[in-house]
């Protein structure tokens, strides 16, 4: 590819809504134009750098024994009413109507859509394993769209989908997809780590995400640096820190705190460390009347007919992991309360809130630390009040205990290897076995070897597509640009002659250079336009081509060009006739 025939859009500056590194230089370099709130047209730059990233999907996929098919973007709302998900998905799912008035959406995934296929061309064990993938764009309506392609609406995903006749045969078709995606973003030169994550929406049983660590990441990982024990912090299991309660060594106290609403302001005046205090946490839980015939499905939500009100208990130096909450029996779908149902059911407002003396019964649950306190603080449900020296058992009931809390860097690991450590990701693939949650749903059955009828297991897969550019970019990047690993970069080395157009030494050389690397089946791009040396160098700083030749008269008099790989500060000076090889052992290491 020569320059003068690309199209090359390079800009000084990042639009003012650029919020993280990736975005303000995927704009900058000419990589995407936004054309509405989360939703991008990919110039050819960006697109180079996608179908990268695509090739080296299809062949790990098809080399372990996936086959593509391609699902439409638009899907039949039935199916998604088959499954459940029409009611439960939320809005972020996009439904539409045709000019016949008939319910549509704008796929975010395609579970119901394959298994859709798979209940009608899928009737014996002897056709199963069988694992379908494609790449489709998908959209989802993300309330506030950020972070450029990190977080758009309108998005490529990797979405692949095994079926199995038994848990086992599934748990090895789930093994198979995890080999697959390490193989795929350790090609792609990125660095990551495998966690064992939360299933979400998606739904199923067991779940591993695939993280791209970087600094500015949105999720958590807790890892143990000392095993290979990895989860994203929704789910990382939250062990006691305390080795056991001990006896109570203090009388119940009811200590006037005047303004001390939190839990650092209290253990201040009270001259005691934070970990001696309890948070308060207050939930409710609705139930609503059920949907009646003719509803529209879509838009009901039920008048609410009770509300439960849940005191969730942390220490005062945790955080509440609302996750963990929602997976309590009972908390499942919960709500913050509001300030006039905690004063009904407490007396208080919040900041003095306690498990002590309730206006009206509520649920009590305490994080497993807070369960193995004694001597503790907590609020008195009364305005600047707190009660010290609460003990479990003599000064209150036994707690319903749960893990509710993020793990913290020293919490030991649930593997009991070591402590644990956090750093940040941003997630890029996620694996997951769903079992028969869908197969069940939609009737995707077949005929076992002893003749049964049974649900299909199933498994999927799903992979960020251009949500990879800008991990890729916040792991790799420096003051000048991007800087891409070669496996996904644009272009794998770019031609800079010096003066191409007033020099036929340097022109000739440099066009030698091109054919000669075309021919080796390097991926380069000769800068042909006649730029300014500073010029034409800061545009593939900025856009972050791997390698530069840089090919100028008064090296070409010695016999020689300059070498400069993206992250080095100083070029290497080649003999013109070593600059293919040199460049060719570059790029391969």
């Amino acid at each position: 590819m020569k320059a003068s025939r690309f199209h090359i859009a390079t800009l000084k500056e990042a639009p003012a809504d650029a919020e993280v590194v990736s975005h303000r230089l995927m704009t900058r370099a000419g990589m995407i134009r936004r054309l509405a709130g989360g939703i991008y047209n990919y110039m050819p730059m960006g697109l180079r750098v996608i179908r990268k990233i695509e090739a080296i999907i299809r062949q790990e996929m098809n080399a372990a024994g996936a086959i593509e098919l391609l699902m439409p973007v638009i899907q039949p709302a039935e199916l998604w009413m088959e499954s459940g998900r029409w009611e439960k998905y939320g809005p972020e799912l996009m439904r539409i109507k045709d000019r016949h008035g008939r319910d549509f959406i704008v796929q975010p995934t395609s579970e119901e859509v394959i298994t859709d296929i798979a209940r009608q061309d899928i009737r014996s064990y002897r056709q199963m394993p069988r694992n379908f993938y494609h790449i489709q764009t998908k959209f989802r309506d993300e309330r506030r769209p950020r972070f450029g392609v990190m977080r758009g609406r309108e998005f490529t995903m990797k979405d692949a989908y095994s079926f199995d006749r038994s848990r086992e045969a599934a748990l090895a078709s789930y093994q198979g997809m995890y080999e697959a995606y390490s193989r795929i973003f350790t090609r792609m030169g990125l660095s990551f780590r495998a966690v064992a994550a939360d299933t979400g929406a998606i739904g199923g049983s067991a779940s591993h995400e695939f993280q791209v660590i970087a600094d500015t990441g949105e999720d958590a990982i807790a890892y143990c640096p000392d095993s290979d024990y990895a989860a994203n912090i929704e789910l990382a299991e939250a062990l006691p820190v305390l080795p056991a309660r001990t006896d109570a060594s203090q009388a119940l106290t009811k200590t006037a705190t005047p303004g001390r609403s939190k839990c650092e302001a209290v253990a201040g005046l009270l001259g005691i460390p934070l970990e001696r205090t309890v948070k308060s946490l207050v939930l409710a839980v609705d139930t609503r009347e059920k949907q009646k015939d003719g509803a529209d499905e879509a838009n009901f939500q039920g008048r609410v007919i009770d509300t439960q009100i849940w005191l969730l208990l942390v220490r005062g130096d945790h955080e509440l992991n609302e996750v963990k909450a929602g997976k309590v029996p009972g908390l499942e779908g919960f709500r913050f309360a509001s300030e006039s149902e905690i004063v009904e059911h407490f007396g208080s407002p919040p900041g003095y809130l306690g498990p002590i003396g309730t206006v009206k019964p509520v649920r009590i649950v305490a994080d497993r630390t807070v369960a193995r306190m004694s001597d503790f603080v907590c609020g008195a449900n009364e305005a600047d009040f707190h009660y010290t020296g609460v003990n479990w058992g003599r000064d209150l009931p036994e707690p319903l205990v749960a893990d509710l809390r993020n793990v913290r860097p020293g919490d030991p690991s649930p593997d009991g290897r070591g402590p644990l450590a956090l750093q940040r990701g941003i997630e890029v693939g996620h694996v997951f076995y769903l079992g028969t949650k869908y197969s069940e749903a939609m009737n995707a059955v077949f005929v076992d070897e002893d003749g049964q009828s049974k649900p299909i297991e199933m498994g999927c897969y799903g992979i960020g597509v251009t949500r990879l550019l800008g991990a890729a970019i916040e792991q790799n990047n420096d003051a000048r640009g991007i800087i891409w690993p070669a496996a996904i970069a644009p272009f794998e080395l770019v031609i800079c002659p010096v003066g191409i157009d007033r020099s036929s030494a340097v022109r000739e050389a440099a066009e030698g250079l091109y054919e000669s690397l075309l021919a080796q089946g390097v991926d380069v791009i000769l800068d042909d336009r006649g730029e300014r040396p500073g010029a034409m160098f800061a545009d593939w700083e900025l856009i972050g081509v791997p390698l530069r030749i840089t090919v100028g008269e008064r090296g070409l008099k010695a016999g020689q060009v300059e070498l400069q790989g993206r992250r080095e500060t100083e070029p290497r000076l080649i003999a013109l006739g070593d600059a293919a090889q040199a460049a060719l052992a570059f790029l391969r290491a």
